[in-house]
């Protein structure tokens, strides 16, 4: 019961600062910039394509145009997870604020749950309600149709709370800023470890392979994306492009190994259980 009123503060703190209407300003600005550019490009394609009896160029644009849309929301909410939570207890000890509030009958394990809770119900109403945004703007504007939408928003939310789980756990040793390099970095690093896998494959280069998996295994948040993005192309486009890899650098046309995502939720696990323990021993 702690847990669910730290969190319940925790959201009403995001409310007084604005944070949940400046993510729903900035959320509408890019729907409204992306659904613009989505109805002229994919007009371009149709138009190029209309007097040619080959119909796969709107469909590989509705694809594309999506996925990148996709791409571009996972992007936000990885940086939405990483800016939440990145001082979620260090900022606290560094203002002093959590003197007062160890102060009263609330074990420190409960006000990691609940910090946690409350930025992982953030993230994941943020997936969802963008997704689900671009998937209808993709439906009305080009009439797409993923393969399997719930599985895609699962793997981005799982992504989501990877990061955000790896941002407290840093927020319960490290200083902020200190913290905020060391996770935006590994961020970067597997986005980079993931075009790495996908120029090795492309090439059939083994050795570049084997790094990109290697790194997606310490920080798998890219490898999670990208499973995301194999659910969200229509099962046509797998006939079209059978040589789909050199096509979408930025997604995947292979199934997310069931090892892999297993992999990532006991990754977030671990990483929780050591900010619990890691924030019961630290002096405040």
């Amino acid at each position: 019961m702690n847990a669910l009123v730290v969190a319940r503060f925790t959201l009403l703190e995001a409310f007084s600062r604005r944070l949940i209407l400046a993510a729903t300003v900035l959320s509408a600005l890019f729907l409204g910039l992306y659904a613009t550019g989505y109805y002229f490009m994919y007009g371009l394609a149709s138009a190029a394509n209309q007097n040619t009896a080959d119909r796969s160029s709107p469909v590989i644009a509705a694809t594309v145009l999506t996925v990148l849309g996709l791409y571009a929301v996972n992007f936000l909410a990885s940086f939405i997870a990483l800016f939440l939570s990145v001082g979620g207890v260090s900022g606290e000890v560094d203002t002093g604020t959590l003197l007062a509030v160890m102060a009263r009958p609330v074990r420190r394990s409960d006000f990691i749950l609940g910090r946690w809770l409350a930025y992982a119900l953030m993230v994941a109403v943020y997936v969802v309600g963008m997704v689900g945004c671009v998937l209808l703007l993709a439906r009305f504007l080009a009439d797409f149709d993923p393969g399997d939408p719930v599985r895609a928003i699962g793997l981005m939310v799982l992504s989501g709370l990877l990061l955000l789980t790896l941002s407290l756990f840093g927020s319960t040793w490290l200083p902020t800023i200190a913290n905020g390099v060391a996770c935006f970095s590994l961020f970067g690093l597997a986005w980079l470890a993931g075009i790495i896998e996908w120029v090795g494959d492309s090439l059939g280069n083994t050795p570049m392979v084997q790094i990109g998996i290697a790194v997606s295994l310490l920080v798998p948040s890219d490898g999670l994306w990208r499973g995301a993005s194999y659910y969200l192309q229509p099962s046509v486009l797998v006939e079209l492009l059978p040589n789909g890899r050199q096509f979408l650098p930025f997604g995947s046309m292979d199934p997310p190994a069931v090892q892999f995502v297993a992999w990532a939720a006991v990754y977030i696990a671990v990483l929780l259980v050591g900010a619990v323990r890691v924030f019961g021993r630290r002096d405040l």
